[in-house]
């Protein structure tokens, strides 16, 4: 049997996934139970603190009997969480609200208050313009349940919560770790501290927020009570952990700077990883986070259900032709549109069908242009694969406007969109540098497990030990001749938008 096994832990929107790992990178087991949030009036989206535990003691306690791993073989565990959502604590270290989910939108008052008052000084310096995150969400509570905030400890993410419970912290050892200070509203995110003059702008009180600590800290043994539960051998390690997105990238390769990656999942995420704290603030459209590697930064943004889009396209082509239902599946939406080609004349789509994120353009709504009649359904995939590609060329184009001094070296791939060797490649022709996929990320549970066994000792480089357990498959290189049509393009795409976000937001 395995020995130094480590443990990462992703407390994630759809549910909370554990996966042990030994000291190569091997997976032993991998467990998952899926969340139970509650929908509520007026955009409440909560989850029990107590039961998202439980699906951390649960996950433990299956994915040692499911790999058949001996506890005292586990060296230390980690634990990422969803990053904008926030949970109040009392001084017993236990919640006194629910979790108010990152999809939460009851907030939104405080998030025209905090632009209106301070917005370019909260995104100068935390790294984020204010949104549907923490400062917004703790000055929720405290206007609209005073009662309640006055007896709130501290605020913590789920991570953070499992991890005090796991150990027994009360709600004065409450943290957080760094990375996810740009969601906080009321940090000086360069300095990893916390601001006082923001706390002062919107008269927050400093002392319900929690410790700042670095993701790698171990936060304390595994009590006695919890070993019981979770299977875990008492004493065991937990380690501070990080936020979910940075946990993913980690599983990516994005641990030394010029690497950017591409998470082709429901939402498309796109990270550069740079080495200075800047601040976005001509274009609000980039976040910028720390990485769990001190000297590395994240500037990243995401297209909300960019790769639901692909989905959605899918199943409605499946309706309109029921009796092919069986063979329209992705491999042959690829095959549509790579017969397509490529063409100056092609349609231009654009991604935001459930609105823009990054800047928040709520209203923008999705659309084809440049359709004419010889426009096929081949010609329609490719232009969806094409438009999260041009979005991705704004992303990039700003940081390096941002960091002119840093060189793009590669674009990591990984999530389910992926294996469309069609839409790697257009992603290469797009953004002019190599992009490879990863055959062996798992995702944040396994950056989380690298930054366990780093936090204990059994890892002296996160980079190395990074690099030691994924894998790459060969990169696909750019086209020249395409990649300087689409650096025409995209400030093209670019009008569509404001175009479309100027009719939708005048008539909302």
């Amino acid at each position: 049997m395995a020995k130094n096994v480590v443990a990462g832990i992703d407390i994630g929107t759809q549910g909370t996934k554990t996966a042990f790992f030994d000291e190569h990178g091997t997976v032993l087991s991998e467990t998952f139970e899926a969340s139970q949030p509650s929908h509520g009036t007026e955009g409440s989206i909560t989850e029990d603190p107590e039961k998202q535990l439980g699906s951390v003691i649960n996950t433990l306690k299956n994915g040692l009997e499911k790999g058949g791993i001996e506890p005292s073989d586990v060296s230390g565990v980690a634990i990422d969480s969803q990053m904008a959502g926030i949970i109040g604590v009392g001084s017993n270290g236990k919640n006194i609200t629910p979790y108010d989910s990152w999809l939460d939108t009851r907030c939104a008052p405080f998030i025209k208050e905090m632009e209106t008052e301070a917005g370019g000084e909260v995104l100068q310096k935390t790294g984020c313009a204010p949104s549907i995150n923490h400062g917004p969400k703790k000055l929720w509570w405290k206007h609209n349940h005073p009662e309640v905030y006055r007896n709130i400890t501290s605020f913590v993410q789920p991570g953070a919560y499992a991890a005090m419970r796991l150990t027994g912290k009360d709600g004065n050892e409450a943290f957080i770790d760094k990375t996810y200070l740009h969601f906080s509203g009321f940090a000086d995110n360069a300095r990893s501290t916390w601001d006082e003059d923001l706390c002062r702008q919107f008269q927050f009180d400093t002392s319900k927020l929690p410790r700042i600590v670095e993701p790698h800290k171990v936060i304390g043994p595994v009590t006695c009570e919890m070993s019981a539960l979770t299977g875990l051998q008492e004493g065991t390690p937990v380690v501070a952990g990080c936020g979910d997105t940075v946990a993913s990238f980690i599983s990516a390769g994005a641990t030394s700077r010029g690497v950017c990656v591409d998470v082709a999942g429901t939402a498309s995420v796109f990270c550069a990883t740079v080495d200075q704290f800047k601040a976005d603030t001509e274009n609000a459209v980039l976040a910028c986070g720390r990485s769990v590697i001190p000297e590395l930064w994240y500037n990243y943004a995401y297209i909300n259900g960019g790769g639901q889009n692909l989905e959605w396209f899918k199943d409605q082509i499946s309706n309109i032709l029921p009796d092919s239902r069986e063979s329209i599946d992705f491999p042959a939406l690829n095959r549509l549109a790579e017969e397509a080609g490529f063409s100056i004349d092609n349609p231009v789509f654009i991604p935001h069908l459930g609105g823009r994120v990054c800047p928040s353009q709520p209203w923008l709504r999705g659309a084809w242009l440049n359709l004419n009649w010889s426009h096929g359904v081949g010609h329609l995939y490719r232009s969806l694969l094409e438009g999260i590609a041009l979005e991705y060329g704004i992303y990039l184009d700003i940081t390096g406007k941002m960091h002119p001094e840093l060189a793009m070296s590669e674009l990591n791939v990984v999530g389910g969109g992926t294996n469309s060797g069609l839409w790697n490649q257009i992603k290469a022709d797009v953004l002019g540098i190599n992009v490879t996929k990863l055959q062996r990320s798992k995702g944040a549970p396994m950056g989380s497990a690298i930054l366990a066994g780093y936090g204990v000792g059994l890892f002296n480089d996160i980079h190395d030990t990074v690099q030691q357990w994924i894998r790459r498959e060969p990169a696909l290189t750019p086209d020249p001749e395409k990649q300087k049509f689409y650096r025409k393009l995209i400030p093209k795409y670019s009008d569509f938008m404001d175009a479309i976000n100027r009719i939708t937001e005048n008539e909302y």
